[in-house]
């Protein structure tokens, strides 16, 4: 029997239910392992689970998402880890049928990262990987003997199909590499610290409200259950005993119907069943039964010691002892829930507090963002909320439309950004989730006004939104900011017209008008601040050809216009993924354009293709533009691949404009 004795463990979602238990059982067990916890803290993540190692000198806990190569990298460098148990993945099966992209970026792309980080590194002894009994998929309802370790993998739901898929590349890692990989699959687990999505919390906290417990389809679903400490165990097993190359089934042939376990927990808490039972739609594809065969396990030395009487007994106590755990539940407790899966968006700490942070304790914020439900029969609350800073603007005031088009809750700042006590008032009577800042001076009627007002052009770019981040860091909020790319000109490495585009590094070359200094100086200020989301937008496009301030109306009123290709922003398309964004909490810089370039003469043909066809214009060079202005303008291309690749839907700006500008226009102007 391989023997395996760690030094270094990372362990990969571990601020979630059942990773939390393996970690605080780990770190309790073997003082000489130093165990590293990483977890970007999701919806269904809780520092507080990790409350009882909290002050232990073998535990470090960073904030941080699998998906990030050069984090994971970094990790197993500095800290010389050795072995790692991935945990890490979203699991609501509810949740995989409207979001299954998510579910593919968390589940196979995050755990691809992982794997091609322990291949690079070549340091790893141990990579235990997480699945789930699902990846079998449904099994026959007379079987006798269960679902074993080689069984054909037929998963039949999105959730499932991304943790086979995930399976797929750990063992061709294995195969391919060498990797010393080891695959777990688990039945259900229930017990303390369990995010009330899954049936047993759900069921206890609807109990304990008195109301009652929605079943879905008619209950005769079957799964089994095992206690979250004996699964831990059943992870401390196969850690030090576990073969490389193996698959182990955790289960349990102690099976229980759906309606079986509403039935023991209204009991508990002596409610009637006949009254207190609800059948509701059944979900899609909702597996009749899944079974296991765990004799493979057993042979290590594992077996099931806690009785369902008394897990069930434990766990309900521990929900009762706990009501607020969670914070504000109330969506999560629906028949259907469709939680918002927002990376890093809900950020439960320790104590809810700033205070007794350990050294070991790692994290780019320490306030508490869901605050706890008043009372148990308080009403479903929005998981977002947002604050924007530009009510007058033009792109604060389409954001404003689009939560509304959305059913976002929003509210507009009433403080001006240079005054931090109005800035903390509004983030105090509103408690967004996130702020959104597109206030700012442009200058009227263009930016040649900003040359001759640089104090007050200063006071609102540069201090106001320095203030705002600031702000919302100290409130633990993030910040999208939408700032400019007209920070760049055209030079030897990036030419007009050969396809290079400025990225999201690169340094500002540009300091041809005052605005322009200003909004490069904000930004390099702005990257010391982990909480902004940096958006630069360039040359605004909306299919409202009537706002002065579009770029299009712009040049459409021009007597003459120069012609050089330039990255463009389309409001309509790219708006909505700002919002998108801040639900995913994506920071950092972002080219916030199309991708691709169009010039003033090609925007100019479209025009008059489909709006007037008498339309004429002609053009003046650069030369004889700047006898009419006062200071110069920037002409660039940026590099739009980042945002692609996060969006991979998002359009070229020629493709774009049509679409939401052109084809938009025509339609209404026939009908």
């Amino acid at each position: 029997m391989a023997t395996h004795t760690p030094k270094n463990i990372l362990i990969t979602g571990a601020a979630g239910f059942i990773a939390s238990h393996v970690a605080n059982r780990l770190i309790r067990n073997y003082p000489d392992y130093k165990i590293v916890v990483l977890d970007k803290l999701d919806y269904c993540s809780n520092l507080k689970n990790l409350l009882p190692s909290k002050s232990s000198p073998n535990f470090k806990f960073v904030k941080g998402d699998i998906g990030s190569a050069d984090l994971v990298n970094f990790l197993l460098i500095t800290e010389s880890i050795d072995t790692i148990m991935h945990f890490a993945a979203q699991t609501h099966v509810d949740n995989s049928f409207g979001n299954s992209f998510e579910f593919t970026k968390n589940n196979i792309y995050g755990t691809h990262v992982l794997l091609e980080a322990c291949k690079v590194t070549g340091q790893i002894k141990r990579f235990i990987h997480v699945s789930t009994d699902e990846v079998y998929g449904e099994t026959d309802e007379d079987a006798v003997v269960g679902n074993h370790e080689a069984s054909q993998l037929l998963p039949t739901n999105p959730y499932s199909a991304t943790k086979a898929g995930a399976e797929m590349l750990v063992m061709a890692y294995g195969r391919s590499y060498g990797l010393p990989v080891i695959t777990t699959r688990g039945n259900n687990v229930y017990g303390p610290n369990q995010f009330p999505e899954k049936l047993i919390p759900k069921f206890i906290l609807l109990a304990m409200q008195g109301k009652p417990l929605p079943i879905h389809g008619d209950g005769s679903n079957v799964r089994s259950y095992l206690y979250c400490e004996d699964v831990a165990e059943a992870f401390e097993v196969i850690l030090h005993k576990g073969e490389v190359g193996h698959v182990y089934n955790i289960g349990t042939k102690k099976e229980r119907r759906v309606i079986d376990v509403a039935e023991d927990i209204c009991r508990l808490f002596s409610m009637d069943p006949e009254k207190n039972i609800k059948f509701v739609d059944n979900r899609p594809f909702n597996d009749q039964r899944y079974f296991l065969d765990d004799q493979k396990l057993t042979i290590l030395g594992w077996s099931e010691r806690t009785t369902w009487q008394e897990g069930l007994k434990k766990t309900m106590e521990w929900y009762i002892n706990n009501p607020e755990w969670w914070g504000d539940v109330s969506g999560a407790l629906l028949p259907h829930p469709r939680m918002l899966m927002m990376p890093g968006g809900i950020e439960r700490h320790f104590d809810g507090s700033e205070e007794g942070k350990s050294a070991s304790y790692v994290s780019s914020n320490t306030r508490m963002l869901v605050p706890p439900s008043k009372s148990v029969g308080s009403p479903r609350k929005h998981s977002l909320k947002f604050l924007i800073f530009g009510r007058t603007g033009w792109i604060g005031g389409l954001l404003g439309k689009i939560c509304e088009k959305q059913g976002i809750p929003f509210e507009y700042g009433k403080g001006r950004l240079e005054d931090r006590s109005s800035l903390v008032a509004d983030i105090q009577n509103v408690k967004p989730t996130h702020v959104f800042n597109a206030a700012g001076v442009t200058g009227r009627p263009n930016v040649d006004w900003c040359e001759s007002h640089k104090t007050e052009t200063i006071r609102t770019n540069v201090t106001g939104t320095l203030t705002l981040a600031d702000v919302c860091r100290e409130n633990g909020l993030l910040m999208m900011n939408f700032a400019t790319g007209c920070i760049f000109e055209y030079d030897a490495a990036h030419p007009e017209g050969s396809g290079i585009g400025f990225k999201e590094e690169d340094k500002p070359n540009f300091t041809g008008s005052y605005y322009s200094k200003t909004k490069a100086m904000v930004e390099e200020l702005l990257n010391e601040y982990d909480n902004v989301c940096t958006l630069r937008v360039r040359m605004p496009i909306s299919s409202d050809l009537n706002n002065p301030r579009n770029f299009i109306t712009k040049i459409s009123r021009y007597n003459k216009v120069v012609n050089i290709p330039n990255s463009m922003t389309v409001l309509d398309e790219l708006l909505p993924i700002s919002i998108e964004m801040a639900k995913r909490n994506l920071r950092g810089i972002w080219n916030f354009t199309n991708p691709g370039v169009v010039s003033h003469n090609e925007v100019l043909e479209m025009y008059k293709d489909y709006i007037d066809p008498n339309f004429r214009w002609a053009n003046f060079t650069l030369e004889e533009q700047a006898k009419v202005i006062v200071a110069p303008r920037s002409n660039n291309e940026l590099d739009a691949s980042k945002l692609k690749k996060e969006f991979p839907e998002l359009l070229s700006i020629k493709d774009s404009l049509i679409k939401f500008v052109f084809e938009l226009n025509k339609k209404n102007s026939a009908e």
